[in-house]
């Protein structure tokens, strides 16, 4: 039985790839790599280079590979860039999770896992967030992720099949011994852009909005260890495993950090500093985002290892720190050659 991961090469994907492997299970995934690296894969998983929603690809696939789950990562994920081209955003987003589903339904696959986002709240009523809060996404890429939540909870009850929707919070930090991180060029996330700060790749870091209601007046999130959010993926594969019934977690640690207290822990553990500049509110940013983590942490059989702050900061670091020197040693080599 096999395990099928779609965009397992990518940043979240690729750590919940190397969790499953260790674990002993069986699997096989699908990415295009246009933000993902074949490198950071275990080694004997096999990969398929290719676009998740292609029918045919996914049809030989999970005939090959005798699948069983599906554990659906492929998507784009850049809020600012989400406003820009939303068409490309629902296409990617929506258009290939209806494909994906498509064949799954066709094939009897009875478990899918979907990777989601905090994103479908907008801006909540009440903090932290429960599951059952409305759901008001302020851009394209959250109402994508909702519209692919709807659609499948409707295939789930039309053919039978069980699920588990993770909605993520804010994901950051990197294995734990700096094998595989995120290192996709560009990357907007706010602990990425800190450590490249850090590491003297970025000569600024920007915050968007110092004039929130909020009490040092930027933007609060609550971030979640990505090797604790690959584990959180296992648990709800056993859970489903077990016979449990369908169901949408909040993915955090129910801790809400400003983004000038996430630069401060940055300066603190590199003992680095770096300039920061103030710039104005962006469409679509949320102000304040933090998970009730209550019905996680009842239905699964989940534990995080790396509930701090700064522990998230110095793995991020590490990685951040590793990633530069063997990019800086290509680029000499290449000078040299």
């Amino acid at each position: 039985m096999t395990v099928l991961v779609t965009g397992g090469a990518g940043y979240i994907g690729s750590h919940t790839v190397l969790a499953l492997a260790e674990a002993g299970e069986d699997v096989v995934v699908i990415d295009d790599l246009s933000t993902g690296f074949s490198a950071y894969l275990p080694e004997g998983v096999p990969l398929f280079i290719g676009d998740a929603g292609d029918e045919n690809l996914l049809e030989g696939v999970i005939a090959q590979h005798d699948v069983e789950s599906i554990i659906h990562f492929a998507g784009s994920v850049v809020v600012p860039d989400s406003m820009r081209d939303p068409l490309g955003y629902y296409r990617n987003n929506f258009t290939t999770a209806r494909n994906l589903l498509n064949v799954a339904v066709k094939r009897g696959i009875g478990r899918f896992i979907f990777s989601s986002t905090a994103a479908v709240y907008g801006n909540p009523d009440q903090v932290p967030v429960p599951e059952h809060a409305p759901t008001r996404p302020l851009s394209p890429y959250g109402s994508s992720k909702l519209m692919t939540e709807i659609m499948l909870h409707d295939v789930a009850a039309a053919y039978g099949m069980q699920y588990v929707t993770l909605r993520y919070f804010n994901v950051a930090g990197a294995d734990p011994q700096a094998r595989i991180g995120l290192a996709t060029v560009g990357a907007t996330h706010l602990l990425k852009i800190a450590v490249e700060a850090a590491t003297g790749q970025r000569a600024k870091i920007d915050v968007f909005g110092t004039d929130y209601p909020t009490p040092d007046g930027s933007c609060i999130r609550d971030f979640i260890h990505v090797t604790d959010l690959s584990q959180a993926h296992r648990s709800a594969l056993a859970y489903l495993r077990n016979g449990g019934a369908s169901t949408t977690l909040n993915c955090g640690y129910g801790r809400g950090y400003s983004v000038l207290e996430t630069i401060d822990a940055v300066r603190r553990v590199s003992g680095r500093s770096f300039a920061v500049q103030y710039a104005p509110r962006r469409p679509g940013d949320i102000m304040t985002m933090v998970a009730d983590t209550s019905r996680i942490r009842s239905l699964l059989d989940w534990r995080p290892q790396y509930e701090d702050l700064e522990t998230i900061a110095a793995h991020a670091l590490a990685w951040e720190d590793k990633l530069f020197r063997e990019r800086h040693g290509e680029l000499r080599h290449a000078a040299s050659a």
